[in-house]
């Protein structure tokens, strides 16, 4: 029986060296983890159950006949992360480049259906040079066993992706259809390389400018969070899992503690004595979140408008803001559909949603027309009409035309709409309003300026104010700014049970 043993450890220490020790130096060298290491500094010591060491590929041409490839290049199986279970994948580039044949797939899928059966959030550590081509069609048979397993997950589980190397051709599409992906200021994903590019385009672009971290961040927006390294993208990994619950039947997790709601005075002042002026919303909601503790979801894409998460009291909430200092806060199409597949995530893991409204319209222009931003737009009205867990606005300042109704209004069944006493409720602003509403008035009287600043105050007294939309009930109240926190508090302890019936149906058709 020793013997046996010896044999088994000799075979594990084998596969644990990936594809040998001279390349995992190499790529230490590189300023990146292992795939192991990878594993190791995220999951929680000694929790790591392996599955599918020993498991290889059959390919027998170009090369491949007797090649053994350690774990087939792919390190899967469960372990814990801050005591809570999850399922994860992490490519090993030291094997063949990452390459994921079909085997190597098959192992990252059948773990995902794992992650699926337990109900236990799904991670996926990428650094792949893409298809395993000695392999053909076998390769891409395996992508699609993985792609089809992010979809069944979708919405029972949360899904987060690490890119920490090159995520390249098909395998880019796995990350895309997970909730969250991580890059390294080391990766790149695209999916025709440069050198394709150059051929079919003439363009001549860089690895870098063509799929690193700003220019999806910025640009392309497909990626949620920029990393310094390896170690920062698990630390906001292990971040961003402790806001979530494991699965779309749980609440999402309490951190127990003495929590206080008593006035804070510095929302008092937080707004600019004018109101065309720009301020940054982050002030707001680090002042009623707990602890100024707010983990932003995509900062530097579509930075006209802030998502990200929070907690209230110990739960987690989902933040959407409008930011007047980027574009006055205005909606375009990039900040539609950043916010609404924001608030879709929320919606399907019971998060809580709280939104902070201080928007003029959504933005004219024929390029955003063009563009969709009709489309586009809807989708903002779709996710929050579609939402059943809990919806809290408050209007800061600005609410404006359709938009109003966008950033989750009365009637697109927010729970409760709170508004501070400086909120402007209208079709429009009061200025273009008096230029419709009193043209020939003013173009008539003896000073057409003194008229013109006499009818907007007239117009903005009238109707720019919260106490209007509370006479109508689509304000629930209009409340001191220091007392905001609180008021979110308790209206989250009240609607802690909401249940809404939905008609029968097999799912809404939104407008992609």
């Amino acid at each position: 029986m020793q013997e046996k043993i010896d044999d088994l450890r000799q075979r594990q220490e084998t596969s644990y060296l990936g594809g040998g020790a001279d390349k995992q130096a190499k790529h230490r060298a590189s300023g990146r983890l292992t795939a192991r290491e990878r594993v190791s500094t995220l999951v929680d010591p000694g929790s790591f159950e392996e599955v599918g060491l020993f498991a290889t590929h059959s390919s027998t041409l170009f090369g491949m006949a007797g090649k053994v490839l350690p774990a087939d290049g792919v390190i899967t199986g469960a372990a814990s992360v801050g005591g809570r279970l999850v399922h994860l994948a992490s490519q090993d580039f030291t094997v063949a480049g990452g390459s994921a044949g079909e085997m190597h797939s098959i192992k990252v899928a059948e773990i995902m259906h794992a992650s699926l059966k337990t109900g236990s959030p799904f991670i996926f550590i990428n650094d792949s040079g893409g298809a395993r081509v000695q392999e053909g069609i076998g390769s891409l048979s395996g992508y699609g066993k993985v792609f089809h397993a992010n979809v069944m997950l979708s919405g029972a589980v949360p899904q987060i992706s690490l890119i920490c190397g090159p995520c390249a051709g098909g395998a880019a599409y796995s990350p895309a259809l997970t909730d969250f992906i991580i890059q390294t200021r080391q990766a790149q994903m695209f999916i025709t390389g440069p050198q394709v590019i150059k051929q079919v385009t003439g363009e001549s672009v860089t690895a870098e400018e063509l799929g690193g971290p700003d220019a999806h961040m910025v640009h392309s927006g497909v990626i949620h969070f920029i990393a310094d390294d390896d170690q920062h993208a698990i630390a906001l990994c292990a971040k961003l899992l402790s806001f979530l619950p494991a699965n779309n039947l749980e609440d999402p997790p309490i951190v127990e503690g003495d929590y206080s709601v008593e006035p804070n005075l510095a929302l008092d002042t937080v707004l600019p004595a004018e109101n065309k002026q720009g301020y940054d919303v982050r002030a707001v909601i680090e002042s009623i979140v707990d602890h100024a503790d707010f983990l932003e979801v995509q900062t530097g894409h579509a930075m006209n408008i802030v998502v990200g998460f929070a907690r209230i009291c110990g739960g987690s909430v989902g933040i959407v803001a409008n930011q007047p200092c980027v574009k006055a806060g205005v909606l375009d199409i990039n900040a539609s559909n950043k916010a609404a597949r924001f608030i879709r995530f929320c919606d399907a893991f019971n998060i809580p949603i709280v939104t902070l409204v201080d928007v003029p319209g959504f933005m004219p222009g024929v390029e955003q027309e063009y563009g969709g931003i009709i489309r586009h737009g809807a989708k903002l009205l779709f996710a929050y009409s579609a939402a059943t867990v809990p919806k809290i606005t408050i209007i800061l300042r600005k609410s404006y035309g359709g938009a109003y109704l966008a950033m989750c209004g009365k009637d697109l069944d927010a729970d409760r709409v709170f508004a501070w006493p400086t909120a402007e409720i209208a079709v429009m602003g009061a200025e273009g309003a008096a230029e419709i509403v009193f043209r020939k008035e003013i173009s008539e009287a003896e000073n057409p300026e003194q008229r013109r600043a006499e009818l907007i105050a007239d117009y903005r007294n009238t109707f720019s104010n919260p106490y209007v939309a509370a006479e109508q009930r689509l304000v629930d109240a209009v409340i001191e700014p220091a007392m905001t926190r609180s008021h979110i508090a308790k209206a989250l302890e009240y609607l802690r049970i909401k249940r809404i019936p939905r008609p029968h149906k097999k799912h809404g058709l939104m407008p992609l």
